[in-house]
């Protein structure tokens, strides 16, 4: 789907790698998008990648978002 320029372009733009995206994306397809507890693991990841820091209420935003399928075509902007 992805090729290896494709995702050099986005290790090097934000400084994150093919096997933590491919992990992430393993987990929300493996995972319900609708389990608070896999969303939150997400998020987390996200924003450790990221060099982020999200509090508890921040997080718990995004996840009931998520939830809700109220997710904004800006989504960059929640964190």
């Amino acid at each position: 789907m992805f090729g290896d320029s494709f995702f050099k372009r986005v290790e090097k733009k934000t400084n994150v790698s093919k096997d933590a995206i491919l992990s992430l994306a393993n987990k929300l397809q493996d995972g319900n998008m609708k389990d608070e507890k896999t969303l939150g693991e997400v998020v987390d990841e996200i924003a450790a990648m990221t060099g982020k820091n999200i509090s508890k209420e921040k997080k718990e935003k995004i996840i009931n978002t998520i939830i809700k399928d109220k997710v904004p075509e800006n989504v960059d902007k929640m964190f």
